[in-house]
């Protein structure tokens, strides 16, 4: 049975748990190439390493292999290392032949694109401010050049749904607040949750859209770090069908100790500042 078919039960037994996956890119090069900024036409959007590649693929191959479900759809910020780490997790998730030999998607022979589909959400992007993106990286004009058609052809093929409304068809203001992106990124974890109750999703993102996604559904956390290709799972108990549906509150089911993502209760953090 197929990730279509086994929704399409689950969502006709009329109770259904849906998943959420939200994780951050892979290594950005500019981390790990310092002079890559001075040459780069476009210094505030870095590719991944081939380190990053690596890990984003296993993570997808670990995704596969450990969630319990299929994962439907795959929701990608237009920032480049977000496409490549896309690019990358989808191919572990559609690969055909799971050898556990292969590294990256460029040992993969076959894909299965009917197994997921990929839509690009500019509301994943990173944080348009100076907190993220240094003011000298920055566009001058403020045009960060991003077209969607050429995003989608750097995913892989036959995965792609242009067909999918976004619900943010453009990018932020530049300087919004940290507090104006924090609930961006929840109002859009929400927004996509809600337009696909029955499906489970993975949100390919930032650092600070992970974070978001451990603080503003478990109370009183602040979240001071999150690796690499980090991930959070989230889950909520669906009721209904998709023409009339009850959703519950989202559950964090993320273990700090075993997902790359770490936080404390508010109330330690608050009391260090304190000190």
């Amino acid at each position: 049975m197929d990730s279509s078919e086994t929704t399409k039960a689950q969502s006709n037994d009329k109770q259904f748990y849906q998943n959420v996956i939200v994780m951050r890119h892979g290594d950005r090069a500019d981390n790990f190439e310092p002079l890559w900024v001075s040459t780069a036409a476009r210094p505030w959007d870095p590719h991944i390493v081939e380190e990053g590649r690596v890990r984003a693929f296993c993570t997808g191959r670990r995704l596969r292999a450990n969630l319990g479900f299929p994962i439907d759809r795959v929701f990608v910020s237009p920032f480049l290392r977000c496409i490549q780490t896309a690019y990358e997790v989808v191919s572990a998730l559609c690969s055909v032949d799971d050898d556990p030999t292969v590294m990256s998607s460029d040992a993969v022979v076959s894909l299965d694109p009917s197994k997921v589909k990929v839509s690009i959400e500019y509301g994943l992007c990173e944080m348009l401010n100076r907190e993220a993106i240094r003011h000298n990286m920055a566009p001058k004009d403020g045009d960060f050049g991003f077209v969607t058609s050429e995003l989608e052809a750097l995913l892989p093929a036959g995965t792609v749904d242009s067909s999918v409304k976004q619900v943010y068809d453009q990018l932020p203001q530049w300087e919004e607040t940290v507090a104006g992106a924090r609930e961006r990124y929840a109002q859009v974890i929400k927004a996509l949750a809600d337009k696909y109750p029955f499906e489970n999703l993975l949100l390919v993102t930032h650092g600070e859209g992970v974070g978001v996604s451990v603080s503003a559904f478990l109370k009183d956390v602040t979240v001071y770090e999150v690796d690499y290709c980090a991930y959070t799972e989230l889950r909520r108990p669906i009721s209904g069908d998709n023409e009339s549906f009850t959703a519950g509150d989202f559950e964090v089911l993320t273990n700090p100790v075993q997902s790359g993502i770490s936080y404390l209760p508010a109330s330690a953090t608050n009391a260090g500042d304190n000190e």
